[in-house]
């Protein structure tokens, strides 16, 4: 057994036993809820979603629901299966070719508490016959005459969860998990026109229910297999004042009034930031957000066309999570939810919800200003890369190098961990957590070290 399989060992059993006493630990925790409708759990073969892949560290970061997962595997022993069925080892994982948050199941090997992928496959597209498939620009149509001259009922398969995030306009909420009990929502005229769609092509959620709905003896039945990520790159999607509510209590959103500054002034849903429509085309192309698919929520007086012409020059201008609130700020209001009032900020501003343990990128930089004395910076690249470059405020412990250095971190001080990235320090973050470190947080930015001993750092 060589060091690096020796130090992942030690830290994969350090994982198994801080969690082994938790019920529903990651030791435990083998299959996705989303994966149950289709599958059930099976012995060395977990399934879940892609978060991450270092080859440096030969690990791959796997979530399961809330938890996370790490997974050794060996370059040129893995057997890796991509969504577009091409068969190959290691090779397929790099570069991003199979995409961070994608259905994944690594069939493992568990040796001395230690798991290593020996077969990954990414789950590939839904298989849906071609005469029930629906395209984006059809289902544009259908949107814009309505329901009622439209004639056709689109039903979203995805879970609530999903659906108060945002929706195709005029969708009806029928999870594909509780189909059955919600029969009523489907139209009497088993020869309507009736669409599912779901999360994508990689969704089992919208087939099945359009199984499930032949099945029940109707015959116009279409699927819309690409779903809302093709959606969202080419319109926008509704959200009721009770899904942005809800859905802002663990998502941070820019909120947009295109109504007349005097009207605004006189009460606004609380964070808005003006977005005349008449300055809409100008103002979408220079709003300053980085990254574009940052959630936006446009509203007007009562959710007429002011907010979906804003909506549409939003999605021109490259912006991918555009929705409109249903109702406008009128709904909002009859909802007896917050009003504010006065002069709103003229200013937009998105700050992205962390993820575990990420440390703000300010928080950490006032760090390197100050020194404070009960804060131990440890840089988790392997000792060739810090030694091209790194912080003079940092000590060098590889990840690979944690077992048998663990007593080297402080239980008096908070521990910050970085590489060049934030990908292995996740994972230094995440194998600390389960080897009973817990004063602990990582740096999700890039650094970038030169050879005159200076240094940048951002974030992406």
């Amino acid at each position: 057994m060589n060091k690096l399989t020796l130090t992942l060992a030690v830290i994969f059993m350090s994982a198994i036993t801080a969690f082994s006493a938790e019920p529903g630990a990651p030791s435990s925790v083998t299959i996705a809820k989303i994966c149950t409708n289709c599958h059930k759990a099976e012995a060395n073969i977990l399934r879940g979603h892609l978060d991450g892949v270092s080859f440096k560290a030969q690990t791959i970061q796997m979530k399961i629901d809330g938890y996370v997962n790490l997974i050794r595997f060996d370059e040129d022993e893995i057997k890796v299966v991509n969504d577009e069925r091409k068969n190959g080892d290691g090779e397929l994982l790099k570069d991003n070719k199979i995409k961070k948050g994608h259905e994944i199941k690594i069939e493992y090997t568990e040796e001395n508490g230690v798991k290593t992928a020996k077969r990954l496959v990414a789950k590939p597209p839904v298989d849906v016959p071609k005469e029930m498939l629906i395209t984006t620009a059809e289902i544009e149509k259908l949107v814009a005459k309505g329901p009622a001259k439209g004639a056709y009922f689109l039903y979203d398969s995805r879970p609530t969860a999903r659906f108060i995030e945002g929706a195709i306009p005029t969708a009806v909420s029928l999870p594909y998990p509780e189909f059955d009990k919600n029969l009523d929502k489907l139209p009497k005229d088993k020869n309507a026109l009736v669409i599912f769609y779901c999360s994508g092509v990689t969704c089992n959620m919208s087939p099945g229910s359009a199984d499930k709905a032949k099945k029940l003896g109707y015959t116009n039945l279409k699927v819309y297999k690409d779903g809302m990520p093709a959606w969202y790159e080419k319109s926008y999607a509704s959200l009721t004042p009770q899904s942005m509510k809800e859905a802002c209590k663990d998502v941070p959103y820019v909120v947009l009034d295109t109504r007349k500054l005097k009207i605004v002034s006189a009460g606004f849903i609380p964070g808005a930031v003006p977005f005349p429509v008449a300055k809409a085309a100008a103002q979408a192309k220079s709003l300053n957000i980085t990254q574009k698919k940052a959630p936006i929520v446009v509203y007007d007086a009562k959710g007429g066309k002011d907010a979906v012409v804003a909506a549409k020059e939003l999605v021109k201008a490259g912006y991918g999570n555009v929705k409109v609130l249903t109702g406008g700020f009128e709904a909002w209001k009859a909802a007896q939810y917050d009003v504010a009032t006065g002069n709103p900020s003229s200013k937009v501003t998105y700050v992205p919800k962390p993820r575990p343990g990420e440390m703000d990128l300010d928080e950490f930089n006032k760090i390197l200003a100050t020194h404070p004395a009960n804060v131990l910076i440890v840089d988790v690249r392997n000792a060739t890369e810090a030694k091209a470059g790194r912080l003079k405020e940092s000590v060098v412990i590889p990840l690979n190098d944690f077992a048998e250095r663990v007593a080297e971190f402080p239980k008096d001080k908070q521990i910050v961990l970085h590489c060049n990235t934030g990908v292995i320090a996740e994972m230094a973050y995440n194998a600390l957590k389960n080897m009973g470190v817990s004063n602990v947080k990582f740096v999700n930015a890039r650094f970038k070290f030169e050879k005159d001993g200076s240094y940048s750092i951002t974030k992406e």
